[in-house]
């Protein structure tokens, strides 16, 4: 996912000047986890809502989740964790020509939402003394040829200046690289990638920039971070994901999905459109391989997971204060941190901490999170997607709406 261009939705996440500013695209045992109940169809069958506590309609969340099949989007899932209760909601399909919306913890391609994740398994390691964040990342990978200025902080930053596995323009000119969107993607979307390929290859190209003097949003960083943990660690990045994260949170809706190509469970579809000798296909890419994004964009998880996850870190829950902090500390081009973007809604509605994720096509989804991790907003969208993205464009415009219908005491955007 690169971020911070005009408004568009690529192949490694949603991306964009969210909000004018900031884009919208990584252990105890005291979880903040609400229970999910079955949703139940609104009266016009548009919508499925469930309410924590009697008496919870939240009209204005509903509103804005149904902006988004508005919009375009084929389907939407949403929860909402807040002093208020937990609401939870679904709209739109859950497949093509099925009346079913979409199952309101259903599990989805979470994409980039990874990151806080993989930024949290390093930092868990800073805490333990078996990395230094700005130690040479050189030093714990010898091998791989590294610049010796590109530092395990400059990984979580995208301050590294690597070049891009999935295609760049460290120049100004497009240089192309694992085929991660349209046609080209979807023929090869089985294809099994080794983190090793995948870091080879941005190695082989030039870099944008001398490391720490810029910040450009590079998948490759969190590959590599990817390879930094199982080294030190022995074990694999999904041992080290289960053992530190999922277990002790009790995520049980949430993996890597390394080379998997099924959703396990109930979930929604994705879909990509593209004409072929003048007719219009459409194929369902609910099964697709994220290998391709390993560490960077490779999750699997559920609206609940996903709460779950973001209001413990943000509570204090899974890093030590000082490295929190320094997580939450945002370079002044992007406004990321250490695995998070921390955006400033204005001054009716503060602070919140951020990331969104989507795989190459048809699923989006985001994780919204007060600084003390008390109000978190998770969601997952499906679309059908081609070469001009479909709806994608009017992603940031409704998500603004949501969050603001969370984080803003119910103001929509204007």
């Amino acid at each position: 996912m690169k971020t911070l261009s005009p408004p568009a939705i690529t192949a490694t996440g949603l991306r964009g000047k969210a909000f004018r500013r900031v884009a919208v695209t990584a252990l105890t045992a005291t979880l903040l986890a609400g229970a999910a109940t079955p949703g139940v169809a609104a009266a016009d069958g548009s919508v499925a809502v469930t309410k924590a506590a009697a008496g919870q309609d939240r009209p204005e969340l509903q509103e804005a989740m149904q902006a988004f099949v508005d919009a375009g989007f084929l389907g939407v899932q949403v929860r909402v964790n807040d002093e208020r209760s937990e609401w939870v909601g679904s709209a739109g399909m859950r497949k093509l020509g099925q009346s079913a919306k979409p199952p309101t913890n259903g599990r989805f391609w979470a994409g980039s939402i990874i990151k806080p994740f993989t930024a949290t398994l390093v930092l868990q390691l800073v805490a333990e003394g078996k990395i230094g964040l700005d130690a040479p990342v050189a030093g714990y990978l010898p091998k791989l040829g590294l610049d010796r200025q590109i530092t395990v902080r400059m990984l979580l930053q995208h301050t590294s200046g690597l070049f891009n596995y999935t295609g760049d323009d460290p120049d100004g000119t497009w240089v192309p690289g694992i085929p991660a969107t349209g046609k080209e993607w979807l023929d090869n979307r089985f294809r099994n990638y080794r983190p090793e390929e995948l870091v080879g290859l941005a190695l082989s190209k030039s870099a944008r920039f001398e490391p720490g003097t810029d910040q450009n949003y590079a998948n490759t960083n969190y590959t590599l971070a990817l390879l930094l943990i199982e080294k030190v660690t022995g074990r694999s990045y999904a041992e080290e994901l289960q053992r530190r994260i999922l277990r002790p949170l009790r995520l049980r809706g949430t993996m890597a999905a390394g080379t998997r190509t099924q959703l396990p469970g109930p979930h929604a579809h994705g879909y990509y459109r593209y004409q072929e000798a003048g007719e219009w296909k459409v194929v369902d890419i609910s099964r697709q391989n994220l290998s391709l994004l390993a560490g960077a964009g490779d999750l699997i998880s559920t609206t609940q997971d996903l709460a779950t996850f973001f209001s413990a870190l943000n509570g204090g829950k899974l890093l030590p204060a000082n490295l929190l902090a320094e997580m939450r500390k945002p370079h002044p081009k992007m406004g990321y941190g250490l695995g998070l973007f921390v955006q400033d809604l204005g001054p009716d509605c503060g602070t919140v901490l951020q990331h969104n994720g989507s795989p190459p096509h048809g699923y989006g989804a985001f994780m919204y999170s007060s600084p003390d991790g008390k109000r978190t907003l998770t969601a997952s969208v499906t679309w059908v997607d081609e070469a001009t993205r479909g709806p994608a464009k009017e992603y940031l415009k409704v998500t603004e709406n949501l969050v603001k219908a969370v984080f803003c005491d119910g103001q929509a955007a204007g």
